[in-house]
């Protein structure tokens, strides 16, 4: 038994890779490439902060208690020391939070520094951390100068009152000074960090039997021919030709493209695949991409052939003039009213915007103006946004356009390098059977904010109360280059309040809606609902136009804005309208 024994601990001890042990990392290691993915899923690097004298590394996750009591401890020291050109940066090391869930940690914690994800664990075997929340702290040339704990307060089975050391604090303090740190490592008392591999299957995982139906789920939808998506994935030789690029964006869940924090799975448009889908691509890649046998290839979807008309071939097409776009420069907003009069009231349960060369197009909004009358926000119709739907209701639900209206478009349009041309059509599909309800909308926003010169987190919020009973259809947001997150909240009469919805990692490219069940959002009467946006002015935004400028209200994406959208009905309301659905009119 004794020789048996120590023939496990000698082949521990000398095949090192079997027993999981990782080669020790020194303190004065210079770091020479450290590499992340930020919330916007793009590579970034130390060289993004060619200011900073020193640098905090926090390894962080979702899950873990520990990490989540020294919030507070952290945020603190990084406001004091801020003004010394220290960076922070949170660093997500577990396998299993996506960059969305970190992002809404972020959020919820009111993190200022950057939270940045080691998707492949690679930040951890440079520094050699072990544990959650364990720091490095790196002087300007990039050595290791502390790693260990942040103080010694908090720990998995229980807390002191206060800490009686703060190693990190002195430890950044000698940094500072250009002095030698006197601890320069300690133990961690935190959660510890799996080192996460590629799980093999002894099943082939094959295109027919395994690939093309995730395709089919999660993909085809959007990627085919005569839709905004680049490229088509119906067909073996497309998918293959682009596995390798399709296993890292559903391994880091940039695609298929959803902005709402996870818990937010309410939504009936939410898109995603588990973890075993995700991981089923990423072993199909790695293999090589393998056919497999096409007798297992399930039926090929069909599509309704109306052309780029995803609300069905329309009722009635409008349509503007060809517009001329300069090669280069800013090009104001053009509003262009629709050379058509609704003599009567119109009922409608689809509305598309479509330009011909949608490349051109960043952003088009649509509203009713009658003669007479006040225009305000709830005369806006709908809109056309990078990522966005088509308006569509459907039952017993419908949006008015009254008698006597036009049509206007606010046309945000977008040099190319070239001088282009545009049409944009706008295509109804009317209302057909017995309206009860009419398609409402609340705006939520703000004009008069003004975001400070490198913010990395300004909040902006604005409110407003219903005065009647409502069932909820939808959420929107719409903010500019600066904008990072959004969060919806419902403030219930009976003192309750709930969040409805948060977009911790806004996409300016990618400005879906969040749409309800019917019937599956109720507020009564006094409810107020809440939107609060914070913006990132800082350098580290990496599509900030310019941080050292003050930022207001405006329509260009230099500018700001803080549009928080609330679609809905009035529960009470029964309009009992019966349409023609060949024009849309209430029937006599």
């Amino acid at each position: 038994m004794s020789r048996l024994l120590l023939s496990v601990l000698g082949c521990c001890l000398l095949a090192t890779p079997t027993c999981g042990a990782e080669a020790e990392v020194k303190i004065g290691t210079k770091i020479d490439k450290l590499t992340f993915k930020d919330i916007r899923y793009l590579t970034r690097s130390l060289d993004d902060f060619p200011d900073a004298r020193a640098f905090v590394l926090v390894f962080t996750e979702t899950g873990c208690p520990v990490v989540q009591r020294y919030w507070p401890t952290l945020k603190r020291l990084e406001k004091e020391v801020r003004a010394q050109k220290v960076q922070f940066l949170a660093i997500n090391c577990n396998s299993e939070d996506s960059i969305t869930a970190m992002a809404a940690q972020g959020v919820r914690y009111e993190i200022e520094f950057p939270l940045v994800k080691d998707l492949e664990q690679r930040c951890v075997k440079v520094l050699g951390v072990t544990r959650t929340p364990e720091v490095v702290v790196l002087d300007q040339e990039r050595n290791i100068r502390y790693r260990g704990r942040i103080d010694d307060q908090y720990r998995p089975g229980g807390s002191r009152p206060a800490p009686t050391r703060h190693d990190l604090k002195e430890a950044l303090t000698a940094v500072l000074a250009g002095k030698e740190v006197v601890v320069k490592e300690t133990a961690v008392d935190g959660c510890l960090i799996t080192h996460t591999g590629s799980a093999s299957t002894k099943t082939p995982i094959t295109y027919a039997e395994h690939i093309a139906p995730l395709m089919q789920k999660h993909c085809q939808e959007c990627h085919r021919p005569k839709t905004p998506a680049p490229f088509s994935l119906l067909t073996y030789k497309q998918v293959a030709s682009r596995a390798d690029m399709i296993a890292e964006v559903v391994s880091q869940q940039s695609m298929p493209p959803w902005f709402a924090s996870p818990e937010n799975r309410e939504f009936v448009n939410h898109r995603g695949l588990d973890t075993a889908e995700r991981e089923t691509i990423k072993q199909w890649a790695k293999a090589g991409a393998p056919r497999g046998d096409e007798k297992k290839l399930p039926r090929a979807m069909t599509f309704p052939d109306t052309g780029r008309w995803l609300i069905g071939q329309p009722d009635l097409v409008l349509s503007t003039a060809d517009h001329e776009l300069p090669a280069e420069g800013d090009i104001p907003y053009r509003y262009v009213f629709l050379t058509h009069v609704f003599l009567n009231e119109t009922w409608v349960q689809g509305i598309q915007i479509l330009p011909d060369n949608p490349r051109v197009v960043h952003h088009c909004n649509m509203a009713y103006a009658t003669l007479g009358e006040k225009f305000s926000v709830s005369n806006f119709l709908t809109g056309f946004v990078p990522g966005g739907q088509p308006m569509t209701v459907g039952g017993e639900t419908a949006l008015r356009i009254p008698a006597g209206a036009m049509l206007v478009l606010q046309i945000h349009f977008v040099s190319t390098g070239k001088p282009e041309k545009c049409k944009l059509s706008v295509g109804f599909k009317y209302a057909q059977g017995t309206i009860q309800k009419r398609l409402r909308n609340m705006l939520l926003a703000d004009h008069r904010f003004a975001i400070p010169p490198g913010a990395a987190a300004h909040p902006v919020s604005a409110s407003k109360a219903l005065d009647h009973d409502a069932v909820g259809i939808g959420l929107f947001c719409h903010m500019h280059l600066r904008g990072k997150d959004m969060t919806f909240k419902a403030h219930y009469p009976n003192g309750k309040s709930e969040t409805l919805l948060m977009i911790p990692n806004y996409s300016f490219d990618w400005q879906m809606g969040y749409r309800w069940r019917d019937g599956q959002k109720v507020f009564p009467k006094g409810t107020r609902l809440e939107c609060v946006a914070h913006y990132d002015n800082s350098p580290f935004n990496p599509f900030n136009p310019d941080p050292k400028a003050t930022v207001r209200d405006g329509p260009q994406t230099y500018h700001e804005m803080m549009n928080g959208f609330v679609f809905y009905t009035d529960a009470n309301e029964k309009l009992n309208l019966k349409i023609d659905p060949r024009t849309g009119r209430v029937k006599k």
